[in-house]
C-alpha cells in the first residue's frame, strides 16, 4: 500500500520560544485510522555557509555546544531572521562570526534538519574569495574561534572525526558531491 500523508485533526501551539515554537498535532492514520498526538518544533529557516578564501582554505569555526556539552568544529550559520532571505542571512552570520566577507554568494540547497520533528530547512550556500573586514562580532551567548583549513583537508576532517554536526556534514555533501568545486 502507498504512503498517504495522514489527516490533521487538530493543532495546539504550546509554548513559544526565541528559536522555536512546541505545535502538537493530532493526526489520524490513513492506514490504520487510529488518532495520535505528535510533537512538532516550529523554527525559522537556517542557514549555513562554507567560505573558501583566494587560497582555497574554509574558513571554520569551533564553538561550545550545549546540547552535547562539547566544543564542534562547524561551518558559520544561524537563523534567516523574518525580514532576511536565506542569502541575506548567510551574508550577515558569515560576517558576524567571522569577520570575513564576500559578494560572491552560491546557493547549494537546502535540507529538511530533522523532518521527524523539525518544520524548517536550513540553506546552504558557498561563499567565494571570502576576505577578512572586520573583527567578528558574536552576541553574547557566543565564543568562537576562527580557524581555517585547506578545503583539500576537510574530508579527512570528517572521517576522523573531528566535523561531527550533521547539518555540516550534509553542507559538504553538497559541495564535494553536487557542486565539484
Amino acid at each position: 500500500m502507498p504512503t498517504e500523508p495522514w489527516e490533521v485533526i487538530s493543532t495546539k501551539r504550546d509554548q513559544s520560544h526565541r528559536l522555536f515554537t512546541l505545535r502538537i498535532d493530532r493526526a489520524r492514520s490513513p492506514r490504520s485510522r487510529k488518532e495520535y498526538d505528535f510533537f512538532i518544533l516550529e523554527s525559522l529557516p537556517w542557514v549555513n555557509v562554507i567560505p573558501l578564501t583566494p587560497k582555497n582554505e574554509v574558513v571554520l569555526i569551533r564553538q561550545y555546544r550545549h546540547g552535547i556539552g562539547d566544543v564542534t568544529l562547524e561551518i558559520p550559520g544561524g537563523i534567516v531572521e523574518k525580514n532576511d532571505t536565506p542569502e541575506q542571512a548567510a551574508m550577515r552570520e558569515l560576517r558576524e562570526e567571522t569577520g570575513y566577507a564576500t559578494s560572491k554568494m552560491v546557493s547549494l540547497g537546502f535540507v529538511h534538519p530533522n523532518p521527524a520533528i523539525l518544520n524548517n530547512q536550513c540553506f546552504t550556500f558557498l561563499a567565494k574569495d571570502v576576505r577578512l573586514v572586520d573583527e567578528p562580532h558574536q552576541d553574547e551567548k557566543e565564543d568562537i574561534e576562527v580557524i581555517l583549513r585547506p578545503l583539500s583537508k576537510v574530508s579527512a576532517l570528517i572521517r576522523d572525526g573531528s566535523i561531527t554536526h550533521a547539518l555540516v556534514l550534509a553542507a559538504f555533501y553538497r559541495l564535494f558531491i553536487e557542486h565539484k568545486p
